[in-house]
């Protein structure tokens, strides 16, 4: 069921160099690729670094510009720490083999929508294939650089466009962190 899916799903900051298969990244894909859009317009464009090397190079320059002054939550996870919670980690992409670079034109309303759909829809199809995954923003920054869009250039994205999130996949190191329980006082249902 889809709701046993959701609920297994957790943000995973730990990694092991085990890749994962080339059929199940385009299972991923595909999952990423019928995400709703804006309009049906598909304006996202959607790149998959299959590769260790290539993809701790993007998680390093991932984290070259982070800020840390202009954090505001400063604890994350005991069992799952993120850059947040440890300023030795270098990588952003934490180790992950696997990472899914997800673009958005500029200067369009819905592109952060589009993308985080797209998102979702990734780490939903890749939980149901036991594959861990993580969420990362930072996509603009990790571009700025020369080398970043050098990248850019290479795999033919348009100049209009910009890197809006990541998605970190691969296999967990360690045991699946615990479910938080959830604040009871998030949902509210409004009738007439």
């Amino acid at each position: 069921m889809l709701m046993d899916i959701i609920k297994k799903r957790h943000s995973i900051r730990k990694y092991t160099d085990r890749q994962i298969s080339l059929g199940d990244l385009e299972t991923i894909l595909e999952a990423g690729n019928y995400a709703p859009n804006a309009g049906g317009g598909q304006r996202s464009i959607i790149v998959a670094v299959h590769n260790a090397e290539l993809t701790e190079k993007l998680g390093i320059m991932n984290m070259s510009a982070f800020d840390r002054s202009q954090l505001i939550g400063n604890y994350v996870s005991k069992e799952q720490p993120s850059v947040i919670d440890d300023p030795k980690i270098k990588n952003g992409f934490y180790g992950a083999p696997t990472v899914i670079c997800i673009f958005g034109q500029n200067n369009f309303l819905f592109r952060e929508a589009d993308a985080f759909c797209i998102a979702e829809n990734i780490v939903l199809q890749a939980a149901e294939l036991d594959i861990s995954s993580c969420i990362v923003s930072r996509g603009e920054e990790t571009f700025a650089s020369e080398a970043g869009k050098q990248l850019l250039k290479e795999w033919e994205i348009p100049e209009n466009y910009g890197c809006v999130c990541f998605v970190a996949l691969g296999y967990i190191d360690g045991e699946m962190p615990q479910t938080k329980p959830r604040r009871k006082d998030r949902i509210r249902i409004v009738e007439g």
